[in-house]
């Protein structure tokens, strides 16, 4: 495939990430601190964010799963969450954090079940999201292309 069709199709898929509210701003800020130095910056900040998020997830279901909630704990680790998903832009994960810690302090234990189900939903398809974007700069770069950035 030609480099300028794959740019296109990066571009067009970027553009569809932050229109449906998966990406920020957050992350384009991410994207300006790559250099030629470091070229696979954001992919090793987003690889991090994951391994992270796995332990936070299923720290969340671990404290919801106690007879007794605390939901001081959860509270914790909805806020840990909420911080590492905005230091990426990962916008839709960051306002699911912001739902659950809001029914950390109703301590309402169901509604906290329900947002975590929700969470590891919209986690999982930021992860399929990054997956396929990493994929496309793969090929872009393979075929001697140049990232492109969003403006």
């Amino acid at each position: 495939m030609d480099v300028p069709r794959l740019q296109l199709g990066f571009i067009d898929y970027m553009t569809s990430l932050y229109r449906e509210g998966y990406l920020d701003d957050q992350f384009k800020q991410l994207q300006l601190l790559a250099d030629e130095s470091s070229p696979d910056f954001v992919r090793e900040v987003v690889s991090l964010f994951f391994q992270d998020s796995e332990k936070l997830i299923e720290n969340l279901a671990i404290a919801l799963a106690q007879p007794e909630v605390d939901f001081n704990q959860v509270s914790n680790h909805a806020h840990q969450f909420k911080g590492s998903s905005s230091s990426i832009g990962a916008n839709r994960v960051k306002n699911q954090c912001v739902n659950f810690r809001a029914y950390c302090e109703e301590k309402n234990r169901d509604a906290c079940l329900t947002c975590l189900q929700i969470l590891q939903q919209e986690y999982n398809n930021l992860k399929k999201k990054f997956q396929y974007l990493f994929k496309l700069e793969e090929e872009i770069v393979k075929n001697g292309g140049t990232i492109p950035m969003l403006p």
